[in-house]
């Protein structure tokens, strides 16, 4: 699988990223054996880059990941993580997590962008995930606490990247104008933005991605599938979009867009998948995936060569940018 560099690091991801947040039981519940099986078919494809979060089933994610890379040469793959939430123990009392992941709620997040937290929450996940190193280190939802992320989380993971603890630094957001001043106001290497670049939503063209090009800031393109809506060859009456009912408008869209797929000889998810990285600044895609079937499904849909006359129809109709 083809990969990219990340800003002007040395970090290179697969084009193709392990999103970890189904592994933390995003959802619906999920056994130790069906995330591994997950992680092992995505790396038989060829995935090379895991993202994971603290964040995800409150540490969940970070323990099966890295259980699962630490069988892997060390040199052979890239993983980032994230920071702005400290996990704090707590008695569990029978109940799950109320973030929406099922797990047992064990610990509660404290959102912290100090310079101690930050490097409180590195420690805990090199704990959690039982590897050396971080490869990628992420601010994290920093969206209600932008100015602390900016003028306290940033220096931070700075100091992090100087010291050779991390090889590369950013932000992962859903807020594409908070990533733009971001990106313009620091010395960021790569920002994974979550669903603001896909067949649906162009929002990131705005401001966002120029800026990214104008500085050199590499961008990894997250959900992808609009919470599902595109993650189907063919759209229906109840699906999620931006983890909501899809309205009959946003429904109407992308069955006109699947309609064109189909005319060609692919798929909605097919070209979901191809369409962020035709963007010059997009190094990779990061996909949940929650099972080894899902995984296998992934790669072969990431691998299918998208026609040139998909792009330009699908302009001619007015349905992408």
């Amino acid at each position: 699988m083809k990969t990219n560099r990340l800003g002007r690091t040395t970090v290179e991801v697969t084009r193709l990223g392990f999103g970890g947040g189904p592994l933390g039981g995003l959802f619906a519940p999920l056994d130790d054996e069906t995330a591994a099986g997950a992680l092992a078919a995505a790396w038989d494809g060829g995935v090379r880059y895991y993202d994971t979060s603290p964040h995800y089933g409150i540490g969940h994610s970070e323990r099966r990941i890295g259980e699962f890379l630490r069988q892997q040469p060390r040199e052979s793959f890239v993983l980032s993580t994230k920071v702005g939430r400290l996990l704090v123990p707590q008695d569990v009392d029978g109940k799950l997590d109320p973030a929406g992941f099922h797990v047992p709620a064990t610990h509660y997040r404290v959102r912290d962008f100090t310079r101690d937290g930050i490097r409180r929450s590195v420690e805990d996940s090199l704990e959690r995930l039982g590897l050396d190193r971080i490869d990628v280190l992420y601010l994290h939802d920093a969206e209600e606490f932008f100015d602390d992320a900016l003028r306290d989380g940033y220096p931070a993971l700075a100091e992090l990247r100087s010291e050779g603890v991390v090889g590369a630094i950013g932000a992962g957001m859903y807020d594409t104008a908070m990533l733009t001043t971001l990106v313009q106001e620091a010395d960021v290497d790569v920002v994974m933005q979550s669903g603001r670049y896909t067949l649906l939503d162009h929002s990131a063209l705005d401001t966002f991605l120029p800026a990214c090009a104008e500085r050199g800031v590499s961008v990894i393109a997250a959900s992808i599938f609009n919470s599902g809506l595109l993650a189907v060859p063919r759209p229906s009456e109840g699906a999620h979009f931006d983890y909501e009912a899809a309205t009959p408008e946003v429904l109407e869209r992308a069955t006109k867009i699947a309609d064109v797929c189909e005319s060609h000889g692919v798929t909605l998810p097919q070209v979901a998948m191809a369409f962020p990285l035709r963007h010059p600044a997009v190094a990779g895609i990061a996909v949940g995936m929650r099972s080894a079937e899902e995984a296998r499904r992934n790669v072969e849909s990431f691998a299918v060569k998208v026609p040139a006359q998909v792009w330009t129809d699908l302009s001619a109709a007015g349905l992408i940018r």
